[in-house]
């Protein structure tokens, strides 16, 4: 732990602590938990195992601040966001280190995570004064109807591991622009992420108590119990697995809260015939491997039309071949371009077996790298996968592309539909009524159209289905973090 800040430019911001109302604090249990780096197993440092009573004081000190930062004006609060912004760019090597230490993430990937958390914090600062309600004729001339859009107040906010700053940049960004106070719950394995962002958020002049920080490993199911059971959290957002999802769901139903739950894809990804093969490669290059497969919107099942399968399968590994992907320690290596499976080695495994078992062939890859590490895998690439296989039903979040074989538009929208998720796509055409009568019918919250890059701060990020409810990033972000209030006046004398 003392190597890690020792190699920050800024060693204040690695912090050891849970940040409840302006004040980095302790457990008033005492006991803490290790944060272990994925890579390498090394310590990388404690934090509070926090209590139930911490929950409490962390959502009574967003309770206390509520009302004096919902008064500022969206323009003030637009102002401290965009500094954030700026302090989220300024450290973004020193962010970088942090994540590749607790999540593993390759040196570019580390610092993309930071920008791209930033780029949150600026969408949102700009969205902040531009809250709008409306004027509503009414049926009586005598009377008129105002519509206001007023925030939710207390939040709280339940982060992965995948994305550990930017999946809470995603929230908090959203919730402050709309006025609301937040209680962050981080993930266990990589806590130290949230504390930077708390930090620069102080920082950048958010008030005391207006951002929250509560950490655990073991008490994570009784701290989210305790925040979906309050009265005084009015609103849950979670990003995570679709079981957990359903469960802070039934929590939280005594209570009536606001819900935002982005929870588990199975993408597909489909090329079809008179898909461009280079952009259709380079998309599945990206939408698969980026951080090393584990993002909810991975390309998880590839469907490719039988005219381009060859042409597609062959130039997909050619690539893989050449590029320069180096698995590793990050940590050590800034060469390294594939960092850690967080906890996903056997899984990954057990879908290639799998596969293997009922004839899919390995095309490029397919062993664990034990002589790397014991949470290390190669970049693997699959042929003749069918839907029988538990890569096509199963989330793999991992480094393995399965290649499947179509004949018919209308087979392989039946068959990327049948899941239960719905959260992303993607669709290689050339063809451009087929890219518009494709993407309505698949049954997903986003569709990618000959791009690998699904995600922007300026677009709604969320699925349908079992992926959940609400969006985040762009102008639908603050919806669900406003009420909407209607006003009605009457008596107004219209006689000129």
């Amino acid at each position: 732990m003392a190597t890690l800040a020792a190699s920050l430019q800024d060693p204040s911001l690695f912090i050891e602590k849970a940040y409840i109302d302006g004040q980095w604090v302790s457990s008033v249990s005492k006991q803490t938990f290790n944060v272990y780096n994925p890579a390498s197993d090394a310590l990388v440092g404690t934090c509070p195992e926090s209590s139930p009573e911490d929950m409490e004081a962390a959502i009574q000190a967003a309770a206390r601040a509520f009302p004096s930062w919902r008064a500022q004006s969206g323009r003030q609060r637009g102002r401290i966001l965009r500094r954030l912004f700026e302090l989220l760019v300024d450290n973004k090597e020193d962010i970088g280190r942090i994540i590749t230490a607790e999540n593993g993430k390759a040196k570019g990937d580390a610092e993309g995570e930071a920008l791209f958390s930033a780029g949150f914090f600026e969408w949102f600062s700009e969205e902040a004064p531009r809250i709008y309600g409306d004027l509503i004729p009414h049926s009586n001339p005598a009377c008129r109807t105002q519509v206001v859009k007023e925030p939710v107040g207390v939040c709280g906010l339940i982060t992965p591991w995948n994305f550990p700053m930017a999946m809470g940049a995603r929230k908090v960004a959203a919730a402050l622009a709309a006025g609301c106070t937040v209680v962050i719950k981080s993930d266990g394995l990589t806590p130290f992420s949230t504390n930077v962002m708390a930090l620069l958020a102080e920082r950048a002049g958010v008030p005391k108590g207006v951002i929250n920080v509560v950490t655990a490993l073991e008490n994570t199911p009784t701290l989210g119990l305790a925040l979906c059971e309050s009265e005084t959290v009015k609103k849950i957002s979670f990003t995570g697995s679709t079981r957990v999802g359903k469960l802070l769901m039934s929590q939280s139903s005594s209570t009536l809260k606001k819900l935002s739950l982005e929870l588990g894809g199975n993408a597909p990804f489909i090329v079809f015939d008179d898909a461009d093969l280079e952009t259709a490669v380079t998309s599945a290059v990206v939408s698969k491997f980026k951080v090393t497969g584990q993002t909810c919107v991975c390309a998880n099942r590839f469907y490719v039309q039988e005219g381009i399968y060859d042409r597609f399968s062959q130039r997909f590994v050619e690539v893989m071949k050449k590029k320069t992907a180096l698995v590793g320690d990050g940590a050590h290596n800034p060469a390294v371009t594939h960092g850690p499976l967080t906890n996903g080695v056997a899984k990954t495994q057990d879908h290639i077996q799998d596969a293997v078992s009922k004839k899919a062939t390995v095309l490029l890859g397919g062993n664990a790298l034990p002589a790397v590490g014991k949470n290390f895998h190669e970049l693997t690439i699959l042929g003749n996968v069918d839907d029988s296989m538990k890569i096509a039903t199963e989330e793999t979040f991992g480094p393995v592309a399965g290649l499947a074989r179509f004949s018919t538009e209308d087979e392989v929208v039946a068959r990327a539909n049948n899941c239960e998720v719905g959260l992303a796509s993607y669709l290689m055409t050339s063809d451009l009524g087929k890219a518009h009568r494709v993407s309505e019918r698949l049954e997903f919250g986003m569709v990618a159209i000959n791009t690998g890059v699904i995600s922007d701060s300026a677009a709604p990020f969320g699925g349908v289905k079992h992926s959940g409810m609400g969006r985040e990033g762009s102008k639908y972000g603050i919806d669900d973090y406003v009420n909407i209030k209607m006003i009605v006046t009457g008596g107004v004398n219209t006689v000129y």
